[in-house]
């Protein structure tokens, strides 16, 4: 994926006041995409590259819970859904990439989506989005329905795959159903962050939460990646220098304070707490944690 603009941070039913510019690579052909699809399978197990933006789940395009009740194919999405991700306009990028991603991280890598949309000039696109992670292959036929555990590990796997810039970052992602090789985690020594939530439940208000590792924080700004340790924005009036997160994206805090002990030999955190703002003891172990390439 080529580096574009901002992209990722109002993923989820807020909006977010950022620009979003969505250029070639969602509508780029289907030769294109399937090539950068199969270019990201040649790494080993979380080893993915990312840029996602978090204007992918604002109210305007179609959000995480609109495919929840059907299978994630294009013969069983509901006619909302199906409407969105042929969208000509703006909210259609939006939507398409939201979906490209959630077939990422929900199919594997045997499994595609394929479907056709028609731009504002009439042109014809098409478009196919293959699985990556598996985490729901079964997915693809049968509806999400209420799987809770499914779902967190869904939203845990977008979270850790939104790019405030939009760019393209290669990461690896880690938790207790991501395993990963001694070679892989020697190429990516940084811990950056953790990522969970839950933007597919149809049942209650969808959230997303992230915390940075401290010792990651210099690392993932370097590379551009500002949604664990937020992104720095300077006031053009008065100089002050401002924190933001990514879009509904709550920053939870330090990891260090937040999680639980990590794995010995994978380094993942093994839970978080669920909403360190309401409760000091409920934690959730289905988190994702992302680690980085070390400095050259």
């Amino acid at each position: 994926m080529e580096p574009c603009c901002t992209r990722l941070a109002a993923i989820l039913v807020v909006p977010l006041v950022t620009t979003a510019c969505i250029g070639a690579e969602l509508d780029s052909d289907p030769e294109a995409l399937l090539g950068e699809a199969e270019s990201a399978l040649d790494t080993e197990n979380g080893q993915l590259p990312n840029a996602m933006t978090p204007n992918a789940m604002t109210p305007n395009a179609m959000t995480p819970n609109a495919m929840t009740p059907n299978a994630l194919n294009p013969g069983a999405l509901n006619p909302g859904a199906l409407a969105a991700i042929k969208d000509p306009g703006p909210s259609g990028a939006l939507s398409r990439e939201l979906l490209r991603y959630t077939v990422g991280c929900a199919l594997r890598s045997d499994q595609t989506f394929s479907f056709s949309w028609t731009d504002s000039s009439g042109v014809v696109r098409s478009e196919v989005y293959r699985g990556e992670l598996g985490y729901a292959g079964w997915w693809a036929t049968t509806p999400l329905g209420n799987n809770t555990y499914v779902q967190s590990q869904i939203t845990a796997c977008l979270a850790a795959r939104m790019n405030w810039y939009g760019v393209s970052v290669r990461i690896s992602l880690r938790n207790n159903e991501m395993p990963s090789t001694p070679t892989e985690r020697t190429s990516f020594p940084v811990r950056e962050g953790a990522f969970w939530g839950n933007v597919f439940s149809t049942t209650q208000a969808p959230f997303l939460r992230a915390c940075y590792s401290p010792t990651g924080v210099a690392r993932a700004r370097q590379l551009q990646r500002d949604c664990a340790a937020g992104h720095l924005s300077v006031d053009p009036t008065t100089g002050a220098t401002t924190v933001q997160q990514c879009g509904a994206m709550v920053i939870a805090g330090s990891c260090d304070a937040l999680c639980n002990n990590t794995d010995a030999v994978a380094g993942y955190y093994r839970g978080c707490l669920e909403n360190p703002s309401v409760s000091p003891w409920v934690r959730t172990d289905v988190v994702m944690t992302s680690f980085l390439p070390a400095a050259p």
